[in-house]
């Protein structure tokens, strides 16, 4: 299936100093510092603004208006912030508006080691604009830009987070409901159980007396919001099964979904988070797939010295996580798979903690694999695929 290639490890476009106006933004909540790079103009402006995007335009205006004014013509407005809070918003609405907007990796910036380094925003703006003049000379790993998702992008991933957030917060009340009854020597209450909250007032101690007053009050507000966390993601479910009508890049993701979810072993919840997450951006390379997804190693050389400091872990959690839980459930499902065949090999006669190290080797190759199968339809060796329903 045709898929837009997602290259941002260098510009496109060849840098021309003197009709290039650069301009970086460090954004904070209550404002903004701008600071400029204007063809023909010898001071390096620097202005502190609100947190107003029309504002930020007018000043990115005026300072064209200064290099046209010295004899400079500006063919390219160039402006760039650092990934933060704030997200993508100020990138979308600079481009709809005709200015070449780009987001930097926040972790992609080199600063001082220093312990005790100066950290102003205005020295934040110098690192930023180091970063992107070296992004413009076309510099091999100068700073790294992040992919700027459309709205409906943004949009497709809220559900999923949105779970993850609700089966995390039900897991952390559940645990609570439970601590709270074994300082009363009570064990085996399930708070997720729909009439758990009428079970409550029948619970007895190891000396057969009741809960008290307070206690009782806690655990039935502690249930009553099990309660509601369970409807809200039996919502967001039901809403998954049933989509409104697709546009095209969205047809394109749930042709993704519908292929992963086709293999024994992978779930809906899997293959959304695989699809929304990662697959959807279009990485050019297995290399950024699985270092996205913080799946490779953070190697560690100097001189005679060879060290290994594991996981690089600079890319998506929930991904990492998600593959990590899925390369277990793999060797348990697809066991006659070259891959599950490869782990074994090697597995054999390894100790628990070697094991452990081995599943994420599984995990990054297993990555790798699902991304040829969503993009290209590249089906894995040995592995089994369910029937394809009408």
């Amino acid at each position: 299936m045709p898929r837009i290639v997602d290259d941002l490890s260098r510009a496109l476009v060849a840098f021309e100093q003197d009709s290039t106006l650069a301009v970086v933004v460090e954004l904070s909540q209550s404002g903004w510092l701008v600071a400029g790079l204007v063809p023909g103009v010898a001071r390096r402006p620097l202005k502190k603004l609100s947190a107003d995007a029309a504002e930020l335009l007018a000043l990115v205006h005026r300072w064209r208006d200064e290099a046209v004014q010295a004899g400079k013509a500006i063919k390219r407005l160039v402006v760039a912030f650092e990934a933060g809070r704030d997200g993508f918003w100020l990138a979308r609405w600079l481009r709809r508006r005709g200015i070449e907007t780009h987001v930097i990796h926040a972790a992609s910036v080199a600063v001082s080691r220093e312990h005790r380094r100066a950290k102003t925003d205005r020295l934040d703006t110098q690192l930023l604009m180091r970063a992107l003049l070296g992004w413009l000379r076309g510099e091999a790993g100068h700073c790294k830009m992040a992919q700027v998702p459309t709205l409906e992008e943004e949009d497709d991933r809220r559900p999923g987070r949105e779970r993850d957030a609700l089966v995390a917060e039900r897991t952390r009340l559940t645990n609570r409901v439970k601590a709270v009854l074994v300082r009363f020597g009570i064990s085996g209450f399930k708070p997720l159980l729909r009439k758990a909250a009428d079970r409550l007032a029948g619970l007895r101690t190891p000396d057969d007396e009741g809960l008290p007053i307070h206690t009782l009050g806690e655990l039935r507000r502690l249930v009553e919001r099990l309660a509601l966390l369970k409807t809200q993601i039996t919502a967001i479910e039901a809403a998954r099964l049933v989509p409104p009508a697709p546009s095209a890049t969205q047809a394109q993701a749930r042709l993704m979904q519908t292929v992963l979810a086709r293999m024994v072993g992978v779930g809906v919840d899997t293959a959304e988070l695989l699809t929304q997450e990662l697959f959807r951006r279009g990485l050019r390379d297995r290399r950024a797939v699985a270092r996205f997804a913080g799946l490779t190693g953070s190697p560690d050389e100097s001189g005679s010295r060879r060290r290994e400091k594991g996981l690089a872990r600079a890319g998506c959690t929930r991904v990492r996580r998600g593959m990590i839980q899925l390369a277990w459930r793999f060797l348990r499902f697809q066991k006659a798979s070259a891959l599950a065949a490869w782990f074994q090999q090697r597995a054999r006669g390894a100790s628990g903690k070697e094991r452990k190290v081995l599943i994420v080797a599984l995990a990054r190759k297993l990555l790798i694999a699902l991304w040829r199968l969503a993009s290209a339809g590249v089906v894995p060796d040995g592995v089994q695929m369910r029937a394809q329903t009408a």
